[in-house]
């Protein structure tokens, strides 16, 4: 690879590696990200690392520290129900807007999703309370192939940005469900009335998919605080 390049890759590398870690939560909400440590770990440039880092904080998943440096952005249950509400009014107004322009070529990226989805297992092992991440890239492409009928790519940006935000809550969710949720049926049901065109049942359904996660996880948060 040629050496004018080189920076420029390093900080993309670091930037997918720490990204995804804190979407995951091998990062926990909250947690100091030291420089030195994470690019020793990811053998990148301390560079590389920073300039993630700061790239992270503009997203809003990580939080920067005058004279402290870098944390991933701590969790509350005051922000996700916040981001709660705002997610479903923006998931919704792009839902309503791809079922009204829906076309056939929509239609068939919203059947492919799904397919994949159901086809994914959730869990990494049955007996491991633990998201594959397979199933977890499955879901954000339902979900936004949903989405990318309303064909307005600012809302799509919002979209995304408040779904990334949002998958740090729900990972959280599938160790403190105990009420054996189907979320397969879930899906399914959104899926079905999308292509429908019953705009009304549609949304109904995902605001209730979208509060049922962020339901779980307060309830999780309010049994250790």
């Amino acid at each position: 690879m040629p050496e004018a390049i080189r920076p420029r890759s390093q900080s993309a590398e670091a930037y997918a590696a720490i990204r995804g870690e804190v979407l995951s939560g091998q990062i926990p909400p909250g947690v100091k990200i030291a420089i030195g440590e994470m690019s020793a770990r990811l053998t990148l440039s301390a560079g590389s690392v920073r300039e993630a880092l700061s790239r992270l904080t503009a997203e809003g998943l990580v939080i920067a520290e005058p004279q402290r440096g870098f944390r991933a952005s701590p969790i509350s249950p005051e922000d996700l129900k916040d981001l709660t509400r705002t997610r479903a009014r923006i998931e919704s107004l792009c839902l309503c807007e791809a079922i009204a322009n829906g076309d056939p070529a929509w239609e068939g990226r919203v059947l492919a999703a799904h397919h994949k989805l159901v086809r994914t297992p959730m869990l990494s092992m049955p007996s491991k309370v633990e998201i594959d991440e397979d199933w977890s890239a499955a879901h954000g492409d339902f979900h936004a192939a949903l989405a990318e009928g309303c064909r307005s790519p600012w809302l799509i940006r919002v979209r995304q940005m408040l779904y990334e935000q949002s998958e740090r809550y729900r990972r959280l969710s599938v160790p403190l469900d105990d009420s054996r949720r189907d979320v397969a049926s879930e899906h399914r049901m959104i899926c079905e009335a999308a292509l429908a065109g019953d705009r009304q049942t549609a949304v109904r359904l995902l605001q209730e998919h979208i509060e049922a996660t962020a339901n779980i996880v307060l309830s999780g948060l309010a049994g250790v605080t």
